[in-house]
This record gives C-alpha cells, structure tokens and sequence, in this order.
C-alpha cells in the first residue's frame, strides 16, 4: 500500500515538473541557466527519450550565443512589434463565433479559477492571467500540491487536486494550447521553438 502512495506521489511529481519546465520555456527569454539546464544529461535524457530534437547547434554554440539567439527568436515569435503569436488563451478561443481580445471573458474567467483554487500571483507579476505561461505554472503548482498529499497519504486532498486540474484542463488548456503550438511550430525559424511546442502539444495530448 505505501508502495502505491509513492507511485501516485512520483507521478504527480513528475508531471509538476513537466508543466514547470514548459511554462519556463513559454515565459520569456531563455537565460544562460536555463539553456545550461536544459543540456545537462537529465533533460536532454528525457528529450531524446521523447523524440524531441532541438538542434545541433542548441548543443555545440556557447551558451551566450545560444542564449542570444534564442531571444532574438523568442522576441520575433511572442513580442513583435511586428506580427507575432500572442501566447494569452482570449486570442485563440472562440467565444459566440468571434475571436476574444485580451483581458475579455476568458481572461476573467481563468483569473477567477485561479483565485479561487486559492492560488495567487506574485506581487511583481504584471501580466495577463491567460497567459500560456501563467497556465502551464497553475498547473505545476496544482500537480506539485497533489504529490504533497500523496505523500502525506491525504488521498481526498490528492483527488480534490487532480478533480481541479481535470476542470482546468477541459475548460482551458486543452480548448487552445494544441492550436497555439501548431501555430508555433508553424512559425518557428529555429528548431527549439518548434519541438518544444510539439512537445507541449503531445503533452497535452496525454494529459488529455
């Protein structure tokens, strides 16, 4: 029995740690760190396990370079000021036939789960609640809260969790974020941006 309380631990630890690394890739520029991490034998490890490539050159450029280039594709994708790809749910979902626009219905009504999960942003945030990354870190901290319970054998608190992060998904991730990472990998000129959005979007598939 104690052996199927860790697994259920593991598990939701492991996919807290999932969502955390994705909602880092999808916040902003990649610093030296992250790029430092995400070579390091355990996530490149994980990467090649899943099929995912992100490029010779993310591998064999110095990590300033690497990291240089990157944000400049980062920019380009997510910030503009040309044409880019807004990464806020109130873009792509449809609400009575029409487009959403930033801070509308949607916007309020991620706002409002979050809030009332009894979660809350840092004081320094100054961004849109239906941001992806804002999303992918609601869920990081919903799975990470599950595996403490598990660990404390606290199976209600556990599926009280896992019964909010299935609302979640169904009401909001997974009614936008495949067709975000489709527009991503579209867009994408370097291969990092495009197999982390086709692992995003493969992930959701599992979590679906």
């Amino acid at each position: 029995m104690e052996t199927d309380w860790k697994k259920a631990a593991d598990n939701a630890q492991l996919r807290s740690n999932i969502y955390g690394l994705l909602a880092t890739v999808f916040r902003e520029e990649p610093t030296e760190a992250l790029i430092k991490e995400l070579r390091g034998p355990r996530l490149s490890g994980i990467f090649s396990d899943m099929g995912v490539e992100l490029g010779e050159a993310f591998y064999s450029s110095p990590e300033t370079a690497t990291a240089e280039a990157l944000g400049l594709e980062f920019t380009r994708l997510f910030i503009g000021p040309g044409h880019h790809i807004s990464a806020h749910e109130s873009i792509f979902a449809e609400m009575d036939g029409d487009t959403s626009s930033l801070w509308g219905r949607t916007t309020v009504e991620v706002k409002n789960f979050i809030e009332t999960a009894g979660l809350d942003y840092q004081p320094e945030f100054t961004g849109i609640p239906d941001h992806i990354s804002v999303e992918l870190e609601f869920m990081q901290k919903l799975t990470a809260w599950e595996a403490e319970k598990w660990t404390q054998q606290d199976r209600k608190s556990a599926e009280y969790s896992s019964s909010i992060q299935r609302m979640f998904l169904d009401k909001h991730l997974l009614c936008w974020l495949p067709q975000f990472c489709d527009v991503v990998m579209e867009q994408a000129d370097l291969p990092f941006y495009r197999s982390m959005a086709e692992l995003t979007r493969n992930y959701m598939e599992f979590e679906r």
